[in-house]
């Protein structure tokens, strides 16, 4: 595989990332989230199940520790661990500067993201942004660094879309993918919720220029619930993402009407997807973003795939072939950047 990956502390070759987790976030603030009755309390015992299920703390919803985050990490590595993508975008957190130390510290390559998430997470400037100059800023921080820092992201996302889509968010998707067909970086897009926005967004996307093969649907696990609706979305050629791993929760909190699957039905979805031909289309991860998630405040952290996602889906009959292509090759082959050199 000619190429380089971009992490955080300079280019690595794809061969040298080892198992990969291709969306979790090790810094970010999603506090924008919360409810107007929320509240800002240490997370004890006492109150974690209440915290975890309801997502009504503030102080869940922002990782800004440092420390923590390397402490996390290196018990990722411990476990076999080796490349985590950051997918925090501009206004979610993002923080260069941090990841390279959380990196360096912990011995994991840490790729970063660019671009924007959602609207109400958008910076107040970006309404007011051309697609083109979106486009430049996203290709900057591939090509160039971000933020004047010389710290390259090396993938765009993930990419925020809500149902229906705000116009701003139309915007940023149609400019990120113009900065995947001048990049050739993988582009990872966070879906409406909605079972019909995977669809969509991926069209828009591609009409702008995106490559589905370089594409991520990210939270298909909370976005499609039938077999029929994951096959037609394979079908594209883009790449499905199951990455709430270790969300156990009997229904999907933000929408309480959604029926949310438990590890073994993820583990279920992802055999039936390789049975049908799908195997090259797949990635998991565990999408970590709250407090609630670390294990030092009680969660399953960064390994929870290592140490019983890997060994459920060897014990669901997928075999060592297919779990490495789905937690080494395709990741590698994503996170590459063709026809780049160290």
């Amino acid at each position: 595989m000619s190429g380089v990956v971009h992490t955080v502390l300079g280019p690595v070759a794809p061969d040298r990332l080892g198992h990969v987790q291709p969306h979790e976030h090790l810094l970010a603030d999603l506090s924008r989230y919360a409810p107007d009755d929320a509240v800002d309390e240490p997370l004890t015992p006492a109150n974690y199940f209440a915290v975890r299920v309801d997502r009504n703390n503030r102080r869940d919803m922002v990782l800004d520790e440092v420390d923590t985050a390397v402490d996390e990490l290196a018990l990722y590595r411990e476990a076999g661990g080796g490349t985590v993508v950051d997918a925090t975008p501009v206004g979610l957190g993002r923080d260069p500067a941090g990841l390279r130390e959380i990196s360096r510290r912990s011995g994991v390559h840490v790729v970063m993201g660019s671009g924007y998430y959602v609207a109400a997470f958008h910076p107040p400037q970006v309404a007011a942004l051309s697609r083109d100059a979106i486009t430049r800023q996203i290709t900057g921080d591939i090509e160039e660094g971000a933020d004047d820092t010389g710290i390259r992201a090396g993938v765009i996302g993930e990419i925020g879309m809500s149902w229906p889509a705000h116009p701003d968010e139309v915007k940023v998707l149609q400019a990120a993918a113009q900065a995947q067909a001048a990049t050739g970086a993988a582009l990872l897009i966070h879906p409406g919720r909605h079972p019909e926005a995977p669809l969509l967004h991926l069209r828009q996307a591609v009409d702008a220029g995106a490559d589905p093969t370089r594409t991520v649907l990210c939270h298909v696990d909370r976005t499609l619930f039938e077999p029929d609706e994951m096959l037609a979305l394979a079908d594209t050629g883009c790449v499905l993402e199951f990455d709430l791993f270790g969300t156990e929760s009997s229904y999907y909190p933000p929408d309480p009407t959604v029926d949310l699957p438990n590890d073994g039905m993820r583990v279920r979805h992802i055999a039936a997807l390789i049975a049908a031909g799908h195997g090259d289309r797949i990635t998991i991860a565990e999408d970590v973003c709250r407090r609630t998630q670390l294990t030092c405040y009680g969660g399953e952290g960064y390994a929870h795939i290592l140490r019983r996602v890997l060994p459920l889906m060897s014990a669901r009959g997928i075999g060592p072939e297919d779990i490495a292509r789905i937690t080494r090759t395709t990741p590698a082959r994503l996170l590459t950047l063709p026809g780049r050199t160290a």
